[in-house]
């Protein structure tokens, strides 16, 4: 194989592996409590180590198998990673104090056969640190508060306290090029058309010459995978749209348009007034993606038992999904309504989610590759609860119906842009502020405009709109709609902030 991804709970282990991948290096990805013998049987050339949330120093931190470091295979910590190898080869891990999150400035110390010459910044997120270094490791590089880099040559051992796999650390992918290349003598030898190879006979392998019942937003992750599935089981598949009521403006009229042309089984089930029901007083987020989550299996459940009690259910499920939801180590920072939404007494006998070792960027190639118009493919993402994450507290018609023309303006005012963002979107706050049209004084919901610029949307950079386009949009919302008199632009980035605000 290529290199092995060992998980110890960081969110960003798939974008590791994606960068991996699209530096054309077969990888996988597998738990970070691997035993030795199995590492020894897939013979990876390489080795990383992913971030995790947990002290390395505490009793039930996760672990590796310490003989993977006598493998002779090069092995690359990062964050979590650094430590562990740091502690487990008798260096010294403890708390620092404040921490570093964000961007730092790294300072090369010394020779390296990883790093790159001259000051850089990199995305730090850390608060432990490595105080002491295990034996045969010399210090390449630091920061004003701690180690940042370290290496050991002779056994082939290097260590990075930032995350050179997110877009935020300058020179970060040519440092994992490095690794692979240099370190680790990979060969340029993988491309998506092996992935679109080994999941079509994945799929055909778990799926037999049974049905299966495609849960279908009309976004790009489940327009690639009912894609993927028609190409896989011809004939086997059954597309199901929800229409919730929490679309966009027009956004059910439009999926279907889009997908009752097409050579697929096509079915649109109406449950705006169930799902409405369901969210009524509901103002937790986390409650709200589950309780959709549940109701969209619950729907999907029905469905299938007129359709003669199919049993399959297929999604289009994509990592940023999965990590945000949590996994073994990490922490659910929201969960998504097809994953940690999902209910535990599902009516089906198994979960087909082709694309859940995937990043966006790498979708949207594979869509192409699959044949799918350019026009679905570059479509921006949505989120499966829709306009109910996008509205801070409870979910009513009337927020709904106000947000969606609020979010109709932005786009039309955005769509047209050469340079337009990866994402942009409105959200009806739970702000209140006093206002006035006419000689009237107005207290509504504040409108907030989020746009960010990604190509993994694991992390993201806040679009610095013009201000022309910023008051145009403003004046726009503040005229249209009646109950609206302030508008406020989002320009967090991730991280901290999330892409959505719920």
């Amino acid at each position: 194989m290529g290199v092995l991804v060992l998980d110890f709970g960081g969110q960003y282990k798939e974008l590791i592996a994606g960068t991996v991948r699209n530096l054309s290096v077969y990888s996988e990805i597998k738990p970070g409590n691997m035993p030795v013998d199995e590492i020894k049987r897939l013979k990876p050339i390489g080795i990383i180590l992913t971030g995790g949330p947990n002290s390395v120093y505490l009793r039930d931190a996760p672990k590796c198998d310490a003989g993977l470091f006598e493998l002779g295979i090069p092995v690359l910590g990062i964050c979590y990673g650094m430590q562990l190898m740091c502690h487990i080869l008798g260096g010294e891990v403890a708390p620092g104090g404040a921490g570093e999150y964000g961007r730092v400035k790294i300072t090369p110390s010394g020779p390296s056969e990883l790093l790159g010459d001259g000051q850089f910044d990199a995305l730090m997120s850390h608060r432990d640190i490595v105080t002491r270094l295990p034996e045969g490791f010399n210090i390449t590089a630091v920061t004003d508060n701690c180690i940042a880099a370290c290496e050991n040559n002779i056994k082939k051992l290097y260590g990075v306290q930032f995350h050179p796999e997110t877009k935020h650390t300058n020179g970060g992918r040519e440092i994992i090029a490095r690794f692979l290349y240099d370190i680790c003598g990979a060969a340029v030898d993988y491309k998506i058309d092996n992935y679109i190879e080994s999941q079509v006979a994945n799929i055909k392998q778990a799926v037999g010459d049974r049905k299966v019942l495609l849960a279908l937003s009309g976004g790009v992750d489940s327009s690639v995978c009912a894609a993927l599935l028609s190409r896989a089981v011809p004939g086997q598949l059954t597309c199901i749209f929800v229409d919730h009521g929490c679309m966009r403006l027009n956004e059910g009229d439009q999926v279907e348009h889009i997908f009752a042309e097409r050579e697929l089984n096509f079915i649109r089930v109406n449950a705006q007034a169930r799902f409405l029901s369901r969210l009524r007083g509901v103002r937790e987020p986390e409650l709200k993606r589950k309780i959709i989550g549940e109701e969209f299996i619950r729907v999907f459940e029905e469905e299938a038992r007129k359709l003669g009690n199919i049993k399959l259910l297929a999604q289009g499920t994509i990592y940023p999904d999965i990590v945000e939801s949590g996994g073994e180590y990490g922490a659910v920072i929201k969960s998504h309504h097809n994953v940690g939404g999902l209910p535990d007494n599902l009516d089906f006998e198994g979960l087909i989610e082709p694309l859940s070792g995937l990043f966006k960027d790498e979708v949207r190639v594979l869509g192409k590759k699959l044949g799918l118009p350019s026009k679905l493919v570059n479509r921006q993402p949505f989120p499966g609860p829709g306009l109910a994450i996008r509205i801070i507290g409870r979910v009513t018609k009337r927020k709904l119906d106000i947000l969606r023309q609020a979010d109709a303006i932005l786009r039309e005012e955005l769509d047209g842009m050469r340079n337009k963002p990866s994402q942009y979107f409105a959200v009806l706050t739970d702000t209140r502020t006093v206002g006035i049209k006419g000689d009237n004084r107005t207290y509504e919901p504040v409108i907030a405009i989020r746009a960010v610029s990604t190509d993994d949307f694991m992390t993201c950079e806040y679009t610095p709109l013009s201000h022309k386009i910023l008051a145009r949009v403003s004046s726009r919302i503040t005229s249209e709609i009646l109950s609206v008199s302030r508008v406020v632009y989002d320009i967090s980035s991730k991280p901290p902030a999330l892409i959505e605000w719920e």
